[in-house]
Order: structure tokens, then C-alpha cells, then sequence
């Protein structure tokens, strides 16, 4: 009995651990993200549907995720992400990704409802001093109140908006 309640002891010290170190990551990253940028983004869509990220954060946390299509970590966050858009409103930002049509084509293969704005130059990754995909921001009432970079899981982002 002992040695079972050691391992829960033991498995509980890594997880702690391990929130620790990712939110630490996660702060060091977020320097390169200026603090004085404009981050209310009004664009179009890949849909032609204009987006406005400060009246949607009005409501609800908003999830900001800067993406692109040869990513290869994007590939295991995208899902979580698009799961996550069922529940809170989700705005993808495609980096150099080619044009809208073959995003389009991406998104229906892929089967993602969030919204999506195709940045083929990466103009609006560099305004939000994005330097790694993948990176999300939590938005809430016009003010970023999360971000983090690379490999997020489901659970990590519900609480990232959970706390927002």
C-alpha cells in the first residue's frame, strides 16, 4: 500500500514539475512579443467573413492561433485547437502558408471549422512578435492574457481559457 501511494506521491511531484517548467517556457517566449503593438486584428477570412478580435474577446476568451500548413508540431495542436473553436471563438493566422484557395482545399481535407486568416507574408505574425509555430494567444476583452509556443494540449489550453 505504501509503495502505491509513493508512486502517486512521485507521479504528483513531476506533474508539478512539469507546470512549472511550461509556464516558465512560456514566460522567457513571451518577451519577444511587444508590448506596445496594436493587437486588435480586423481582416477577412479565408471565407471572405471579416473577423474583429476585440468585439469577439468581449464575450468570451478568444484563442488567437498562429499556424502554418508545413508545421510539422502543428500538426499534433491543430486538432486541439479546432476542438477547442466548438466551445470558445477560435481565429487561426496561416504563416506563409500559399494562398487562401489551397488553405481552403487544407481545411476541408482536414475537416477545421475555426476561422482562419491567410497571412502569406507573415505581416501580422511579426505585428504579434510571433517567432515560433505554433503560437496562441488568449484574448479576452481586447487584452492578451495568455500565450504560449510549440506542442499545447487540449487540457492545457481549456485551462489557459478557463483562468481568462
Amino acid at each position: 500500500m505504501k509503495s502505491l501511494k509513493s508512486k502517486f506521491i512521485g507521479i504528483f511531484k513531476y506533474l508539478v514539475l512539469l507546470i512549472v517548467v511550461s509556464v516558465a517556457v512560456d514566460l522567457w517566449r513571451s518577451q519577444s512579443v511587444p508590448t506596445q503593438a496594436n493587437f486588435n486584428l480586423k481582416a477577412q477570412d479565408i471565407n471572405q467573413q471579416w473577423i474583429d478580435i476585440e468585439a469577439l474577446s468581449q464575450q468570451k476568451p478568444v484563442v488567437v492561433y498562429f499556424w502554418a500548413s508545413w508545421c510539422s508540431v502543428c500538426q499534433f495542436v491543430t486538432p486541439s485547437v479546432n476542438w477547442v473553436s466548438d466551445y470558445y471563438p477560435t481565429v487561426g493566422v496561416s504563416l506563409s502558408s500559399g494562398e487562401s484557395q489551397k488553405l481552403q482545399r487544407y481545411f476541408e481535407y482536414k475537416q477545421l471549422d475555426f476561422a482562419n486568416i491567410n497571412d502569406p507574408h507573415s505581416q501580422i505574425g511579426q505585428q504579434w512578435g510571433v517567432n515560433v509555430t505554433p503560437t496562441i494567444f488568449v484574448i479576452r476583452n481586447g487584452e492578451i492574457k495568455h500565450i504560449t509556443t510549440g506542442f499545447t494540449s487540449p487540457i492545457g489550453l481549456l485551462a489557459r481559457l478557463w483562468i481568462s
